[in-house]
């Protein structure tokens, strides 16, 4: 569980009050001694010592006198006191000599400052880089606490969070709030705002930004985790959402950094604001990437850069698939038999949708693709084809426009032409050997193009028209039968294990660039092996793009701004969106 720590003493722990006026800062002179960070823990070593804190760490190590310097100096130098230290170490002295190699050392890793007096001067002193400047700007600033419920719990929460850190706000009613909504603005006109909500257990503090944008997440969030209790939760519940929002607006307005931000989470999605997301049972607060319609509204260029490589990719679905503020279900392995196909299914209303593949984080992409694909044609946007980037999108679709175009494209090619592809081998061995299906697979080539469509049939019986088992379209003959045999191997693993689908998703090469992007690829590593054989089709991936645009004639086009909910949060993310043959909007 990740509780973030209001400013100052937590709003669970400061003292009651009903103010309807907060105190301004404190003193804010600085001492001529620096002082360690309030934060800083320290190891002795052998000969030497171990300094760590929020913003920097250091080891420094030659002498075994360093841990009983340390001890006698220590004290003075958390406190401050420049009486005691002169007592301990006299200026002119050897050891006072030691002590200021001592704090230049620790100044250049930051870990000592001259840090300011006042309501929150430990937070300050940990957190910023220049805290006087911080304490300054925090002494200056004047926050309005918006609600429709002034007198209410979470509106007494933020209060009291703001009082602790020695910031002076007032209250406004607002009666176009909701009662259990609290929004945190900067007195006299500023932009910088935060909104924080609560209601039967659940909560969220948003991102900061202006007020119309915090306030069109904040009702975008209470409709994504809607409650049927009116209760806001328990008594510390709310004290740790309010003392979260105060702390939000008061990083930003001090120029500290976002709590968000600190941590290293590797689920956020760098680049894009993250919400709070907190539940009282079992008590969880965490941040989540978050790009509400405030935002993109606000701005339609906000978006990220199309990802550059697969892990990057599936860390922003991981982001839209969020179980508690995504907009998708997530492709997930679940319970499935990862063997001989690696299997990602995600649930939709439309029908299960099931992607297997060569690996399972290609299987999860594709899953995610199809689901949102799904997704918006049940919204009646129209047909479109979705990916990581137009390059990803745009081979997708012209796969499915050529298999669909050219069903039975010239004459069958012989054998020969695939069968030492060791991926197709390899994959024509796992449906009728180890699946045991019988099945036939057949090549034809598209003109005097260099593009083939694979096609597998069940049966063995060469005039029989058995159904359709798997077909894929690709630049050689092995790799278009590589990727139908593997899905048709999906398709019949996936019956073998009675599973209910919906939608299968045909396994291809539109993603291999992505694959491959940031693949270590051994020497040794053919087209027998799986990061080998990608990075062999992410070569002719461009080549095929432009002979299948040529063969089908397809055209298409990005969504405009006009376009869905959906299709704007995929685009914030760095996805393509892509219409053909003139549908969506």
């Amino acid at each position: 569980m990740t509780t973030p720590p209001a400013p100052g003493t937590l709003p669970a722990n400061a003292r009651a009050g009903g103010d309807t006026t907060g105190e301004a800062a404190g003193d804010t002179t600085e001492p001529v001694l620096p002082r360690l960070r309030p934060d800083v823990a320290v190891t002795p070593l052998r000969a030497g010592l171990h300094l760590r804190g929020r913003r920097g760490s250091v080891t420094l190590e030659g002498s075994t006198a360093l841990p009983a310097l340390w001890r006698l100096l220590e004290e003075p130098l958390r406190t401050g006191d420049a009486t005691e230290l002169d007592r301990r170490a006299a200026p002119g002295t050897p050891v006072r000599k030691a002590l200021d190699t001592l704090v230049e050392r620790l100044r250049a890793h930051d870990l000592v400052v001259s840090a300011p007096t006042g309501r929150a001067a430990d937070w300050v002193a940990a957190t910023a880089r220049r805290p006087a400047d911080t304490a300054a700007a925090l002494a200056a600033a004047r926050v309005e606490v918006a609600s429709g419920a002034p007198g209410g719990p979470l509106a007494q929460a933020v209060s009291r969070a703001l009082s602790d850190a020695g910031v002076a706000w007032s209250h406004a009613a607002d009666l176009a709030l909701p009662e259990d909504v609290v929004l945190l603005r900067e007195a006299g006109g500023g932009r910088r705002a935060v909104a924080v909500g609560v209601r039967g257990g659940r909560g969220y503090v948003t991102a900061p930004g202006s007020p119309e944008q915090v306030s069109s997440d904040a009702a975008a969030l209470a409709a994504h985790r809607p409650s049927e209790s009116t209760e806001a939760g328990p008594a510390a519940f709310v004290a740790l959402l309010g003392g979260s929002a105060a702390q939000r607006l008061l990083c930003t307005v001090g120029g500290l950094p976002d709590p968000a931000s600190e941590g290293d989470d590797p689920r956020l999605v760098p680049g894009l604001p993250a919400v709070l997301v907190a539940d009282a049972r079992p008590l969880r607060a965490d941040y989540r990437s978050w790009l509400g319609p405030g935002l993109i509204d606000a701005d339609r260029r906000a978006r990220l850069e199309p990802a550059r490589a697969l892990a990057e990719v599936l860390g922003r679905v991981s982001a839209l698939t969020d179980e508690r503020v995504g907009v998708l279900p997530g492709p997930a392995p679940g319970a499935l038999r990862q063997s001989p196909v690696p299997f990602a299914s995600c649930e939709l209303p439309e029908g299960a949708v099931l992607a297997g593949a060569a690996r399972l984080d290609l299987a999860r992409l594709e899953a995610f693709c199809r689901a949102a694909e799904l997704r918006l044609a049940g919204s009646g946007a129209g047909r479109a084809s979705v990916g990581a980037d137009p390059a990803h999108a745009l081979g997708r679709a012209l796969r499915e426009a050529a298999a669909e175009a050219f069903p039975a494209a010239g004459a069958v090619l012989p054998e020969a032409h695939w069968r030492e592809h060791p991926q197709a081998s390899h994959w024509w061995t796992a449906l009728t050997g180890r699946l045991g299906t019988p099945a036939r697979l057949t090549v034809r080539r598209f003109a005097d193009e260099e593009a083939y469509l694979a096609v597998v049939r069940g049966g063995t019986d060469p005039a029989a028209h058995g159904p359709v088992l798997g077909d894929a379209v690709e630049a050689t003959p092995g790799d278009a039968a590589a990727f139908a045999a593997l899905s048709a191997a999906a398709a019949a693993d996936s019956a073998a294990q009675g599973l209910v689908v919906g939608h299968l998703c045909r396994a291809n090469g539109a993603a291999a660039a992505l694959a491959a992007a940031d693949a270590r690829t051994a020497p040794w590593e053919d087209r027998g092996w799986t990061n080998g054989w990608l990075a062999d089709v992410a070569l002719r991936e461009a080549a095929l793009q432009t002979v299948l645009r040529r063969l089908t004639g397809l055209r298409v086009r990005e969504s405009g701004d006009a376009a869905p909910a959906l299709v704007a949060r995929l685009r914030a993310f760095g996805f393509s969106v892509l219409y053909g043959r003139g549908e969506g909007r």
